[in-house]
């Protein structure tokens, strides 16, 4: 049972033979010692009432039949011994003519000491334990052999009494190195204390495993992306706002007569909004602690120049580049730890029977956290079920024809929608150029509107043609419809994209055409989080209602994930393609993911029910992730990219005017940089060869397929090498049947025989 109660006994024998040598020299008798009321008459070793094992009987030492009082007593006697190990000399080094203390050895004169019972030796126990460095007492909990809720007890006392003793560890000298290294040990348990408690401070922990278990992964997939997006802006904004946004606004730039704030504001962007932190057009180009920047050319400075100058065009463009850089690195190492954990080499059979066997928690004590166990452990075993029920179904030749011919016919339709929305938004935003003389801001939000009404009506025709499709599981139709809405809002965004590129944007003011672009992009932004809403309204709560009251129906509509996470990943999209002309997008779209976050839950366990056909989204995060690095990350990064290197900014405004283009901002800096510091031709040297030279990136890019490729040769082995060891067993087991019936033919010929 515990492989430390041999290892006591050994070591409780050897202080009882040391005992016995120091009385025999100090009392200088030669003759043996008088049985004591400890003594054992059946073994020939003495238990002495000091000794730990004179508070147990010999049956409480063994692994059965121990008692509470016994193994608390027990731990209580090895914590002290450990205590004093540290703090007693050998017997090397003690005088000869010095009596050696008894308590030096682990033993403890007062007999009473070993008849304490019940709480008395609970709270010696914790006074020893109280007195162990933290990986001493750590490891005596962990092994002391009681259930978990008195291990629970033990540590909320430890807790609780921790508090006197540092306040008493504070009056030793500060010189001294033992108060230092339990100063240190302190620091050093509570660092190990706060990261513990990491886990359970995990952003929507419980709510996660409630959504999980009651609607299985398919729907908990939505709500893990979701989280994962919050993360990335949450990034993204943290360098944007200590690189330009803060700085900025604590050396604001000449103001202009600001306008009045009516409210619109918040739907449009402009007006009030205009000449803001949010936007493009309000940062300056100018160095921002350089007390001379805002003076005239033609006037000397008489203040020196800063020892640290802030260039605000550098810093611009070099936080949306971190920005996106950052981010680019998050999105590959999350899309690979989706891989390795979706797409393991080999198969998923022993699935079943490791959910069945080895699935449940058995530290989970809690009524609610059982509960919500169980109903987890059952969704994951039904979506299991219907995975391999789904697997064993076959069509005919005609069937598959037939349904080739459906899909087909639906898959054109589709397009066809595509290209007709595409059409109608391009003639659309023409319409709204030729009466933008006469516009007012109302009329900003009709672009947006008609956009996001399409992309809520579109795909509920999609849902519409997949209900004739008929897929063979529930899996292929979510992929069908995400690439569906997918093509949908990418086209439209392209479109919109050339449109913002060429300079034909409707916009309030024309100042700045990069603020009436974030302007844009912030209405689509705040648009498509309203058409979320009401149709999450609409489709969920007023469905649910008529379900339940109209129809006299007693089911409740499902959780639509497709279009749900392309709403995500359409609206991440549109928040990397504002960075550069809306710094604080990040910041809106952070806002819209938490409340959308508590929105979609609570809809979600009061509006809607699991799926109908549980199945299992094993793949449906690394698909997810998949799709928001291409095209979405990587289309903004082009479109970005681009506009850096071959679009002229706004000549009257920005951190950019009068410059060619936007790369030529780090250009100009290097080149102040070469003439104020000539010792540092060098960096100059690596700007001009490996920065500005394309066969660096080609050359980094092959290499980076070549890893790619010898990665996906290397796995394909391994599948390869899997087939041939499975099917070398299953040989091996029809080897053993032939040679089992041969066996029993042999058998059954010698009973006939005899």
């Amino acid at each position: 049972m515990h492989t430390s109660f041999h290892q006591l006994i050994q070591e409780q024998s050897s202080l009882v033979e040391a005992v016995l040598e120091l009385e025999m020299q100090a009392r200088g008798r030669g003759k043996a010692l008088q049985p004591q009321p400890g003594w054992d008459g059946d073994s020939n070793s003495p238990i002495l009432p000091c000794s730990p094992m004179a508070a147990h009987p010999p049956a409480l030492l063994l692994p059965a039949g121990r008692s509470r009082g016994a193994i608390i007593s027990q731990y209580y006697n090895r914590t002290a011994r450990l205590r004093r190990r540290s703090s007693r000399p050998p017997l090397q080094q003690l005088c000869h003519t010095a009596r050696p203390s008894l308590r030096q050895y682990d033993l403890e004169t007062d007999p009473a000491r070993a008849t304490l019972e019940g709480e008395d030796k609970r709270s010696l126990l914790v006074k020893e334990l109280l007195s162990l460095s933290p990986s001493q007492r750590s490891h005596m909990l962990l092994t002391v052999p009681l259930s978990l809720a008195e291990k629970r007890t033990l540590r909320q006392e430890l807790s609780g009494q921790r508090g006197p003793l540092r306040q008493h560890a504070q009056c030793w000298a500060p010189s001294s190195l033992c108060g230092w290294s339990k100063d240190y040990i302190i620091l050093v348990s509570l660092g190990y204390g706060l990261l513990s408690l990491l886990p359970a401070a995990k952003p929507w922990h419980y709510a996660l495993k409630q959504i999980g278990g009651r609607f299985g992964s398919s729907v908990l997939s939505y709500f893990l992306f979701l989280k994962t997006l919050l993360m990335f802006n949450i990034i993204s904004f943290l360098i944007l706002l200590v690189f330009v946004v803060a700085l900025q606004a604590a050396y604001p730039p000449a103001s202009t007569s600001p306008q009045s704030f009516t409210g619109l504001e918040l739907l449009t962007g402009a007006g009030y909004f205009t000449h803001s932190l949010l936007y493009y057009g309000y940062y300056s180009n100018d160095t921002l602690n350089d007390p001379c920047a805002s003076r005239p050319n033609d006037s000397a400075c008489p203040l020196a120049a800063p020892p640290f100058p802030y260039n605000m065009p550098l810093a611009y463009v070099f936080s949306v580049g971190v920005s996106f850089l950052v981010t680019c690195v998050l999105l590959v190492y999350s899309l690979s730890c989706s891989f390795r954990e979706s797409y393991r080499v080999g198969s998923s059979a022993g699935d079943l029977a490791i959910k069945v066997f080895c699935a449940w928690d058995f530290k989970v004590i809690q009524r609610r956290s059982v509960k919500l166990q169980c109903e987890n452990i059952c969704t994951q075993l039904k979506e299991l079920l219907a995975d391999q029920q789904s697997r064993s179904r076959s069509l005919s030749l005609c069937q598959r024809l037939g349904h080739f011919a459906v899909l087909l016919l639906a898959w054109a339709l589709s397009l066809s929608t595509v290209l007709g929305c595409v059409l109608a938004v391009h003639y659309f935003s023409e319409h709204m150029h030729a009466v933008s003389a006469r516009q007012q801001e109302a009329i900003l939000l009709v672009l947006p509107f008609m956009v996001s009404l399409l992309n809520m009506l579109m795909p509920h025709l999609y849902n519409l043609l997949a209900t004739r499709e008929k897929q063979d599981s529930p899996v292929a139709q979510v992929y069908v419809a995400i690439c569906r809405n997918l093509i949908l809002k990418m086209v439209v965004l392209g479109l919109l994209c050339y449109q913002w590129l060429s300079r034909r944007v409707v916009c309030s003011t024309e100042e700045c055409w990069e603020t009436c672009v974030g302007q844009d992009l912030y209405r689509f932004v705040v648009m498509d989080f309203i058409f979320t809403l009401l149709d999450t309204f609409f489709r969920e709560l007023v469905w649910r209602l008529i379900l339940e009251n109209k129809l006299k129906r007693k089911q409740k509509p499902e959780f639509d994930i497709a279009q749900n996470v392309l709403e995500l990943i359409y609206g991440q999209t549109l928040t990397w393609l504002g960075v550069l002309f809306a710094p604080l997008l990040p910041a809106v779209q952070t806002l819209k993911l938490l409340l959308l976050f508590y929105i979609k839950k609570t809809s979600l366990m009061k509006n809607c029910q699991s799926p109908s056909k549980p199945w299992q989204a094993s793949h449906m995060s690394t698909v997810f992730i998949t799709l928001l690095f291409f095209p979405s990350f990587l289309g903004a990064a082009i479109f970005l990219s681009y506009t850096i290197w071959s679009v002229q900014p706004s000549e009257t405004c920005g951190p950019f005017q009068g410059l060619e283009n936007i790369y030529e901002s780090g250009k100009t800096w290097v080149q102040v940089l070469e003439k104020s510091n000539p010792n540092i031709t060098w960096f100059v040297w690596v700007h001009q060869h490996l920065v500005e030279n394309t066969f660096l990136l080609f050359f980094v890019s092959g290499v980076l397929l070549a890893v790619i490729y010898f990665n996906i040769q290397v796995v394909r082995g391994q599948q390869r090498i899997i087939c041939l060891l499975k099917e070398q067993i299953a040989n091996e087991g029809q080897d053993k049947i032939y040679l089992i019936q041969k066996l029993h033919s042999v058998y059954g010929q010698r009973e006939r025989c005899t």
